[in-house]
């Protein structure tokens, strides 16, 4: 949703460049997946970097969740290896709140991604939030509410991914895309040679002179 050519350079080209936005993330997700954030207490159980998955045919995906939390319910769900009844929460992490609106559409697909493999795992109906490092803060999405808008979102962004790769196909880059921040930009449009006022100056002088 991002950007359909930067995830073809990614996904299909194999292409990869850092820029600080992405340092930056890398260093938010490296602090989660550390094992820090794992514990336990009276209340919940609390696990980072969680595999998940859902093989059905409409589907078929698999990650990796930031955080998952399994909170004590009595009328919970009971999940595998852990005992009593529990309730789900997935957190994602991103590093910076939008400038406008509680969330990004494109954070929120791929909670909702993940919540479809949490649920088909653990068999439960999961909570899920956005946790923004700069403000501190969780939002919750709101997927109770608009499942089926967000369902038909994913299936056809699927289909569209599956469709670039099994031709092989990088997609084109979308008019108007803002491609200040992207970390593949130079790779996206290489320059062919540096370019120069100067030397712009002096092939206009030439030609006017032939």
């Amino acid at each position: 949703m991002y950007c359909k050519r930067r995830w073809g350079l990614l996904e299909i080209n194999r292409d990869w460049s850092e820029n600080a936005f992405v340092v930056k993330a890398n260093i938010l997700h490296e602090n989660v997946h550390d094992g820090t954030h794992s514990f336990s207490d009276k209340t919940k159980i609390v696990r980072s970097s969680v595999s998940v998955y859902n093989d059905k045919e409409e589907y078929d995906l698999y990650g990796i969740a930031d955080c998952v939390e399994f909170i004590k319910d009595k009328n919970g769900i009971e999940i595998n290896e852990l005992n009593g009844l529990y309730s789900v929460k997935l957190i994602e992490y991103k590093p910076t709140t939008p400038a406008i609106g509680e969330f990004n559409e494109t954070d929120a697909i791929q909670v909702f991604a993940q919540k479809l493999c949490a649920d088909f795992v653990w068999g439960c109906d999961c909570e899920c939030f956005i946790y923004y490092s700069d403000k501190r803060r969780r939002v919750r999405l709101p997927f109770d509410d608009e499942f089926e808008k967000y369902d038909k979102t994913l299936k056809v962004l699927l289909s569209e991914m599956r469709g670039y790769i099994s031709e092989n196909s990088i997609p084109e880059r979308v008019k108007g895309q803002k491609c200040s921040g992207c970390s593949l930009k130079d790779i996206c449009f290489p320059k062919s040679a540096e370019y120069s006022v100067r030397k712009e100056i002096e092939k206009l002088r030439r030609e006017e002179t032939v």
